[in-house]
């Protein structure tokens, strides 16, 4: 039914009515009843550091024209009076950026041991639900001074806001460059050469064209035979196909406190690139390689502390771990069509409509756990399981799945078989593009951005965000199963060392396989 004002008059149409209606009260996504179940209630903590003082007068109008003007940062949680979560809906309500905004009283002995302080606050904000009687976010400015920053603030949101790359791709639309506090911060170029197949396309002709009908037809079989079998995997990690119990390997069932530790580490993105480039790999390539033997060197020490005898037995054993270890990560993949920092910003400033949500699938990736003798070894292995895994629609098929299922069977089955299927596996992983020169945060310059989850099934999660010339590795660990992250930092930055000279002995030659 359509039934236009008459004229002369400013009456708004049955049809503004209901539009209008629509966008103050939404349900909520699958995914967003899901992370709202109790087995599954994850928050994403941003620490952001900056360069100088903060000014919460200045960062509350930024807030004020921008963020708040989102439509989830500006409505709250409603359960319409049941417990049901299929009835959950968001409501546009009116926002006070003032009862968002926390600065605390920070105690002098506290600056003094800055680093300490900080996790422990972060940490502390683990244990602590946000109130649902408002928006779900709240910002922490710390007056403190830190190794790496001379002020802090803290970005905490519910994930049911949306998936971690919208997220990000949000923040960084409320900042602009510091060298022009009129443009946005601008992300790195992602150059995709185009594919063996497109440049036998290009001239196909005779015998060049029957190849290349033969390798499209190839590469969809492989296709199909790799999701078949990512699929037939998942499933059964959900019903009862476990990692193998290593020290870093948690047990949800058996935690008795929330409580989360959160580190971070900053290490030079060049050196990855340097690599990269060497190697002919992509920086994601880089970072899993040399995760997997960091995570390789942290297990080998954490084996050798069990092992009786000490050091005397662990130099006449080199290899105390044992020889075949099932450790994989949930990789977090983005589904949605790329929305740009630009496409976030003009709808906050214009109150345009922009693709929103949480769209995120999941590839279960095995790390290669083992001491190698050539470094490089970690890089090819964690390669080619990774191009195999993109011939392969797992991502997608765990977000249909998932929705599948939450439609279906209802949020609490979604969330107990999400919650099962991680829960074998051993831990988290995701890697985020940043910005290619120096941003500012409402005029606050930024030294570094270091992204974080909780509330999922797993004892460790890394995220890696590049920025400027910086690569920061952030770390969620639970601290009853990792209680010395900062260990798993130093050996992630010993291999990333490791693997750069063994790069450069090489030299910018062909590597042999």
């Amino acid at each position: 039914m359509e039934i236009k004002t008459r004229p002369g008059t400013s009456e708004p149409t049955v049809r503004e009515e209901e539009h209008k209606e629509e966008e103050e009260d939404q349900p909520l996504s699958p995914a967003a009843r899901v992370f709202h179940a109790p087995e599954f209630n994850c928050y994403v903590i941003t620490v952001i550091g900056i360069k100088r003082k903060i000014e919460p007068d200045v960062i509350i109008e930024g807030l004020n024209q921008t963020l708040v003007r989102h439509p989830r940062f500006s409505s709250k949680l409603v359960n319409n009076g049941s417990k049901d979560r299929q009835t959950q809906r968001w409501v546009r309500t009116n926002v006070v950026v003032e009862d968002h905004i926390i600065v605390p009283n920070i105690e002098p002995q506290n600056k003094e041991n800055a680093d300490a302080f900080l996790e422990s606050y972060v940490s502390n904000l683990t244990t602590v639900s946000l109130d649902t009687s408002k928006p779900l976010w709240e910002l922490h400015l710390l007056d403190l001074e830190t190794s790496d920053a001379e002020n802090v603030a803290v970005l905490k949101f519910h994930h049911s806001l949306g998936d971690g790359m919208s997220l990000m791709a949000l923040v960084l639309a409320c900042m602009r460059k510091t060298s022009n506090p009129d443009e946005l911060p601008t992300l790195p170029y992602q150059n995709r050469s185009s594919s063996r197949s497109s440049r036998l396309s290009a001239g196909s002709r005779g015998d060049s064209r029957f190849l290349w009908l033969v390798m499209v037809l190839w590469s969809a079989i492989g296709l199909v035979l790799n999701t078949v079998c990512d699929a037939l995997e998942f499933i059964a990690t959900a019903m009862f196909f476990k990692d193998t119990e290593t020290p870093i390997k948690g047990d949800f069932r058996l935690r008795k406190s929330k409580r989360m530790c959160l580190v971070h580490r900053t290490v030079s993105l060049d050196d990855i690139k340097l690599i990269k480039s060497t190697m002919k790999m992509t920086v994601n390539d880089v970072v899993l390689g040399v995760t997997q033997a960091g995570l390789s060197q942290y297990l080998k020490r954490r084996y050798e502390e069990k092992k009786k005898g000490g050091e005397e037995e662990s130099k006449r054993n080199l290899n105390v771990m044992p020889k075949r270890i099932r450790l994989r990560s949930a990789l977090l993949v983005n589904l949605r069509p790329t929305t740009g920092i630009q496409d976030l910003a003009d709808m906050m400033a214009k109150k345009s409509k922009c693709r929103w949500g949480n769209w995120i699938g999941y590839i279960v990736f095995p790390f290669s756990i083992g001491l190698r003798v050539d470094p490089l070894e970690h890089l090819r292995r964690a390669k080619s399981i990774i191009d195999r895994k993109k011939n392969s629609f797992e991502a997608a098929l765990t977000f249909i799945l998932g929705k599948f299922i939450v439609n279906s069977f209802g949020v609490q089955v979604a969330a107990n078989i999400i919650n099962r299927a991680l829960s074998n596996t051993t831990m988290s992983f995701s890697n985020l593009i940043g910005p290619i020169e120096e941003i500012s945060f409402y005029g606050h310059p930024i030294t570094y951005i270091a992204p974080s989850v909780y509330g999922h099934p797993h004892a460790l999660t890394m995220h890696f965000q590049s920025y400027m010339d910086k690569m920061t590795i952030s770390l969620t660990v639970d601290p009853t199963v990792i209680s010395d992250p900062h260990r798993l930092c130093d050996d992630w930055e010993e291999s990333l060392r490791t693997i750069k000279v063994a790069v450069q002995e090489r030299g910018s030659g062909p590597v042999s396989r």
